[in-house]
């Protein structure tokens, strides 16, 4: 997010400089009939407008996506994540990595992976690692709106730091 406000359909009070200021009344005078000097938007208007079309909800029929929930509603739980055969994960940090067996190419014919699986560990840079699961996390991040954004972070205490 900009470090600095910016300009949405308000704009800031002219300075007192001879160049480069608009004069309101001339802007009144020739977009008379704007929503902005009609008053039908301001800038509270278009936050929630935003917040709305482009932040909450879910899209239906989309491009290439039937369906999208941006409040990650299907987030996925991997504390609830089936492992096995059959072309299931061997964890659900690591796919599994067993032959289908001789003559086959097809998933559906995988053993269980009965080797060691690494420990997932931590992973590069700050946060809360790679054993967060997303249904956790997600909660966090739709929960947000516009302007409550933090610098470095996806929420606050998603650096690990509280």
């Amino acid at each position: 997010m900009a470090e600095q406000p910016q300009t949405i359909v308000e704009p800031a009070a002219p300075t007192d400089k001879p160049y480069g200021t608009r004069s309101e009344s001339n802007m009144q005078a020739i977009y008379a009939s704007s929503p902005i000097y009609a008053g039908d938007i301001n800038d509270d208007e278009r936050k929630a407008q935003f917040q709305e079309l482009a932040l909450d909800g879910t899209i239906t029929n989309g491009l290439g996506l039937n369906s999208f929930s941006r409040d990650f509603s299907d987030a996925p739980d991997l504390g609830e994540v089936d492992t096995g055969a059959g072309g299931l994960p061997a964890s659900p940090y690591m796919p599994n990595p067993t032959a289908p067996g001789p003559g086959s190419v097809f998933p559906s014919d995988q053993a269980a992976y009965t080797g060691e699986i690494p420990d997932p560990g931590v992973e590069y840079g700050v946060g809360l690692g790679g054993l967060a699961s997303p249904v956790e996390t997600s909660t966090n991040i739709s929960s947000q709106t516009l302007g409550d954004y933090i610098s470095g972070r996806s929420y606050q205490g998603s650096d690990g730091r509280g």
